[in-house]
């Protein structure tokens, strides 16, 4: 069981048989009353997030979970097709569960998958990655980098905001969190 005092933005916990992560917290004392926590949950099965609010020191259920290295190999259909680093199976994982984390992941990065009773729930994915750009408009001579930001696809398919100098194929790295525009990739 976990006490409100140890939420913490990422931690996995249990209400009702769900599984949620916590989003955001937020401790309130208010002048007159008990305090509270104030929190939005993350509903790891479906995605769908919540608010909740706690009395300060209620407890919630500690989730049985199993985390497993995992490494991405190919698509196959609606599938991500990944390997268990350590018993080098090779598990399916549907790609709409995980379409946020899906448009960062190239072929080969490592990941964490989170399962519940054997069920694939959740991946995490490394904070930050280098991808190459496939599609952009092309940049104009006088372009700086303050002057502004223009979109690009990536390998990936995913579309970020680049400066305005960067081109086709140039490699960048991204913040998979918020899936901005960081630097070059060296």
């Amino acid at each position: 069981m976990y006490a409100t005092a140890q939420f913490r933005r990422g931690l996995k916990i249990e209400i009702d048989g769900k599984l949620y992560v916590i989003v955001e917290h937020q401790h309130v004392k208010p002048g007159k009353g008990g305090a509270f926590v104030r929190t939005k949950l993350k509903n790891l099965a479906t995605g769908q997030v919540v608010d909740q609010t706690f009395k300060s020191g209620a407890k919630v259920g500690k989730p049985d979970f199993e985390e497993k290295e995992m490494q991405y190999l190919f698509r196959e259909g609606d599938n991500l097709v990944m390997m268990d680093l350590e018993t080098f199976d090779q598990v399916p994982l549907p790609a709409e569960s995980i379409v946020d984390e899906a448009r960062f992941m190239v072929e080969g990065v490592e990941v964490k998958i989170l399962f519940h009773n054997e069920v694939p729930i959740g991946v995490e994915i490394p904070f930050f990655v280098e991808l190459e750009i496939t599609e952009t408009e092309p940049g104009v001579k006088g372009d700086t980098a303050s002057g502004g930001s223009k979109p690009a696809t990536l390998e990936t398919g995913a579309v970020v905001q680049v400066p305005l100098f960067i081109g086709v194929g140039e490699k960048i790295r991204v913040d998979t969190r918020t899936g901005d525009y960081i630097e070059r990739a060296k």
